[in-house]
């Protein structure tokens, strides 16, 4: 209750959600001692991604035994999830008590909630130097509040795509203006670029940080994988080859993002040991990420057909998440709700061979799009229908034996349904 109450008071100190700028954390944080300045991260920005590559570091480096701080976005139950520190999530207690120390500290200047989240960690990370942070950057990365670092050790650059489009003018929407947005302010160290969704895509990232001093490699030509028989991968890069157990995630694009991730620790040299990547590929946590649910409510109404939860909602997350499921020899039933500002139609075009889709409002999300709106963004889909609650779509399929049921569309309905479950 307390921590709840925090939270609503420090969602109260801008009258916009976002508002993109630098100078707001900068000030708070200047008036703590600049603790960003004091700490090892490694960055980590793009469209999709992002978390995978972050969560794949860090079960890494646990199984290292090396000490890590992680600061992600958003949550998807709970705020808590966005505040690790020592490898350890920080509990209800101690996140109210960091968020009302920095509270007391802004004395109630106009910040955004991200704005002030962010300086909020950067304040706790200082008091752990030796740490290895893992910082996720948020709404495109130039301006965003992650991007007040002065140095860090690497920025991983994961696959980018067209997302958060209403940010934009109608004619900068294009896919230079948003590698733009993310790369053209990365700091001179070491940058990864994990693969993209077209040489298209790598080359104006290339053009983008060319004038970037630091050492950069690229997937395909500096590192790379392949998938072999046996349940195994093999990833290879001018240190080596490895052969790899297959991770416990769903989804063969997930082999990308953990790509990425081993790149940046082999160039980065923490002495980490061939065992450690092995047996950290076997404990990733990705919640809300191709998520199979094995029990719970949910669980319980699909019965003994197979439950997935996903949070994909942008057009290269439909084409990655299609990707994986034309690996799959079943029936497919998608339960869909999404937010209002995400192109659905290009969404939704990327399924093939989906035996039914069930339209759902998101609870809770008042800048979703209706169920009802939804359905109607379907061009002559004869196999789609609206259910206000999930619980009603899921008892509406037609269900055989060994279907599966997937629900995505958005990160908030994946935290909404994860709740319910």
């Amino acid at each position: 209750m307390k921590l709840q109450k925090i939270v609503n008071r420090l969602q109260k100190l801008h009258p916009k959600e976002i508002d993109l700028s630098l100078d707001r954390i900068k000030i708070l944080c200047e008036k703590f001692g600049n603790p960003q300045d004091k700490i090892k991260a490694i960055s980590v920005v793009g469209t999709n991604g992002k978390h995978s590559t972050i969560n794949a570091i860090f079960s890494i480096l646990n199984e290292a035994k090396i000490k890590c701080n992680v600061y992600t976005s958003p949550h998807i139950q709970r705020i808590n999830e966005r505040f690790i520190f020592n490898n350890q999530e920080l509990d209800d207690e101690e996140l109210a008590d960091l968020f009302e120390e920095v509270e007391k500290i802004n004395d109630n200047h106009e910040i955004t909630f991200f704005e002030i989240l962010t300086a909020c960690y950067f304040y706790k990370a200082e008091k752990y130097p030796n740490n290895i942070n893992l910082i996720e950057a948020g709404l495109f990365h130039r301006f965003d509040a992650t991007n007040i670092l002065k140095s860090n050790l690497a920025s991983i650059v994961c696959s980018i795509s067209k997302d958060h489009l209403d940010w934009l003018p109608k004619d900068q929407q294009t896919i230079e203006k948003i590698v733009f947005e993310k790369t053209s302010s990365l700091l001179n160290s070491n940058i990864i670029v994990s693969k993209q969704n077209s040489i298209e895509t790598t080359e104006v990232i290339k053009k983008t940080i060319n004038k970037n001093s630091s050492k950069k490699i690229y997937f395909n030509e500096d590192f790379s994988y392949s998938i072999g028989e046996n349940d195994f991968f093999y990833y290879e890069d001018k240190f080596g080859g490895l052969k790899l157990p297959m991770p416990n995630i769903l989804g063969q694009f997930q082999l990308e993002n953990i790509s990425a991730a081993i790149a940046t620790l082999r160039l980065l040299n923490f002495n980490i040991k061939d065992d450690d990547i092995k047996n950290g590929l076997t404990k990733i946590k990705s919640l809300g990420r191709l998520q199979e649910i094995k029990s719970g409510k949910l669980k319980t109404l699909v019965k003994n057909n197979q439950l997935i939860i996903d949070g994909s909602h942008n057009e290269d997350g439909a084409r990655v998440l299609n990707e994986y499921l034309q690996t799959l020899d079943c029936r497919k039933h998608i339960i869909l709700g999404m937010m209002a500002n995400k192109n659905h139609e290009k969404y939704i075009s990327y399924f093939k061979d989906i035996t039914s889709f069930t339209t759902i409002d998101i609870p809770g999300q008042p800048n979703s799009i209706s169920g009802k709106e939804l359905k109607e963004k379907f061009k002559n889909n004869q196999n789609v229908q609206y259910k206000k609650k999930v619980a009603q779509a899921i008892n509406s399929l037609p269900l055989k034996e060994n279907d599966l049921v997937i629900i995505t569309g958005s990160l908030y309905l994946a935290g909404e349904m994860l709740n319910l479950n």
